[in-house]
């Protein structure tokens, strides 16, 4: 995927390229600051992955040595931007507190920058401050945006790493700088992992051992799955077959995949077949592709708004009348001869309501807040008791003034800025000269987000991903052929694929309501689905082509279920897919 490495902030891009190619741990140290030599109390920030993700979130482990008998405080600032003129950027931060004679551990998810197809390589930079000292670095990622993130566990890396860097640099398009410090993936120590999905989030395929597997917690377990479900691709290497089951994995893996293939004892991968594994294998866009490539043209819920008109006439009109007052009007009427030092007041008072009359026109036109269309693909799972829903949201809008930048994500998700179709109204492009702060803060297991997201007077769109609970779901009815929704909004059409293929379908669908199915020729069913198909971009019309034949499986279609709330400014339209497995 790519090399990383640590370098002073005052390193040029030459000596960053030659430290990406140095990185030998499947973590990496950010930071060790020695407060007080004499205890050894000090501050110590871990990355836990050997390089981050592109987008997505960096999981970082901060550990605080308080060995003295005084409580300690500290700060970490973070941010994250492109190579070009930092033109896109994320910054965050975070307190840290350790009570005396106590060591404190804390996993944080540091976000990184938006992208847009523009930079090969982003730059994380860290400053520690408060009663521990300073002290900064950078961690500096080359990258391409035509392979896949990976993640490598360090059994399989220390054998194979060489040799799979060799295979993934002869198959990147992208320019020769840009391959000249990218790697296959990154490293990491499976007892070590996160135990939250998004810190997975930014990456497209997990490789790893079945023995590695065996050592990963609880937490982390759980998290990978997750992850899985929401469109990740798990691989385990095995010297025998076993079964999912055995391993404690899901048969059916919702969005994602899980494949299992064997390995020799030496732990040996052929680079050609494992490069396939993580590319055309895999049967989707990686996540970064889709950013780039999937909006900027023939978005569905985009086009649906049409272009926006702009009155020009007028504001040119108010132009040319301003121009005739503040000049000869100005000069030989209002302060003639003999009186011109009212220009002082006159000239003033002219573009000051000049100015006043122009915002009116820009209020009156495209008012306050905005509108904005999103449409949510989302799969419930009651099944292992997970009750849970992992949600996929597409959303457009169109801000007129918007009196406020920031917005809160109550659900733990990761959302990400995603560049659109050239305009004036457009401010996230894959042009170079486009540019914008997109801040994040994490704070528990909400998301505070403030800069660039919402403009006024502008066209943007985002991506959402969340996992949430729910105890939503279709369950199998008392009678034959019947279905109950415990859905707290209605549901307006209903199609389900019962276990010996037939399709089913129902109307008007209310919570605790006994549900009778109709049978459907698929032939009626089919252009249904191609009409939900039509609305997503490529890569989530490929997660709902991939579960949207299942059997036992049901797909229902509402506009009135919840969604991920963004800016509360926004007169959000919604539409939601719902799929998943029938409760019994």
């Amino acid at each position: 995927m790519f090399s990383v490495g640590l370098v002073r902030r005052s390193l040029g891009v030459v000596g960053c390229s030659m430290f990406l190619l140095l990185a030998a741990s499947a973590q990496e140290v950010l930071f060790r600051q020695v407060f007080d030599t004499k205890t050894d109390t000090h501050v110590e920030a871990t990355a836990l992955f050997s390089s981050p993700s592109i987008g997505g979130y960096m999981p970082v482990r901060i550990l605080i040595a308080n060995r003295q008998q005084i409580p300690h405080k500290i700060y970490l600032n973070f941010k994250d931007s492109t190579n070009y003129s930092e033109s896109l950027n994320t910054s965050s931060s975070f307190g840290f507190s350790a009570p005396p004679g106590k060591t404190v551990v804390t996993d944080i998810l540091v976000p990184l920058s938006a992208q847009n197809g523009v930079a090969n390589y982003h730059t994380l930079d860290i400053a520690l401050s408060g009663s521990m000292g300073k002290t900064q670095n950078s961690l500096s990622t080359v990258f391409t945006t035509d392979q896949p993130c990976v993640l490598l566990s360090e059994s399989l890396y220390t054998p194979n790493g060489s040799a799979l860097d060799t295979e993934i640099s002869t198959r990147t398009t992208s320019s020769s700088y840009g391959r000249s410090g990218t790697g296959f993936s990154a490293k990491f120590d499976p007892k070590q992992l996160p135990d939250d999905w998004r810190a997975y989030s930014g990456y497209d395929t997990i490789m790893l051992t079945q023995a590695d597997w065996a050592d990963v917690p609880p937490g982390p377990r759980n998290a990978i799955i997750s992850w899985v479900r929401l469109g990740g691709q798990l691989v385990l290497y095995t010297t025998a077959k076993p079964t999912l089951a055995a391993l404690g994995l899901p048969q059916d893996s919702s969005f994602g995949k899980i494949w299992i293939e064997k390995i020799k004892a030496d732990l040996r991968l052929n680079p050609k077949v494992t490069v396939n594994l993580a590319t055309t294998r895999r049967g989707t866009q990686t996540r970064i592709e889709s950013i780039i490539n999937d909006f900027e043209s023939a978005w569905p819920i985009e086009d649906e708004f049409g272009e926006k008109s702009f009155n020009y006439v007028l504001f040119v009109i108010i132009l040319i009348a301003f121009g005739v007052l503040v000049g000869p009007v100005n000069l030989f009427v209002f302060a003639k001869s003999g009186r011109r030092h009212r220009l002082f007041i006159t000239t003033p008072i002219i573009s000051i309501a000049t100015s006043l009359i122009l915002v009116g026109l820009i209020i009156l036109q495209d008012g306050f807040g905005g509108n904005g269309t999103r449409i949510v693909l989302m799969e419930v799972r009651p099944d292992e008791n997970q009750n849970a829903a992992f949600i996929h949201q597409e959303q457009f809008s169109r801000s007129g003034v918007m009196t406020s930048p920031s917005f809160t994500v109550d659900a733990p998700a990761l959302i990400a800025p995603v560049p659109i179709a050239t305009s004036r109204w457009a401010r996230l492009t894959t042009n170079y000269d486009s540019s914008g702060t997109y801040d994040l803060q994490p704070t528990d297991g909400k998301l505070f987000a403030s800069g660039d997201w919402f403009q006024s007077r502008s066209e943007q769109g985002q991506l959402i991903t969340a996992v949430i609970p729910t105890r939503g779901r279709i369950e199998a009815g008392s009678a034959p052929d019947t279905l109950i929704s415990t859905f707290e909004f209605p549901i307006e059409t209903l199609l389900y694929k019962d276990a010996s293929g037939e399709w089913f379908r129902a109307e008007n669908v209310t919570k605790g309501q006994r549900i009778k199915l109709t049978a459907t020729d698929p032939t009626i069913i089919q252009p249904i689905l191609n009409g939900l198909n039509a609305r997503f971009s490529t890569r989530n019309r490929s997660y709902l082509k991939k579960v949207s034949d299942r059997d036992d499986h049901f797909i229902a279609i509402t506009d009135q279920a919840p969604a991920i709330e963004t800016h509360p400014g926004i007169d959000w339209k919604t539409s939601t897919i719902i799929t998943g497995p029938i409760a019994r």
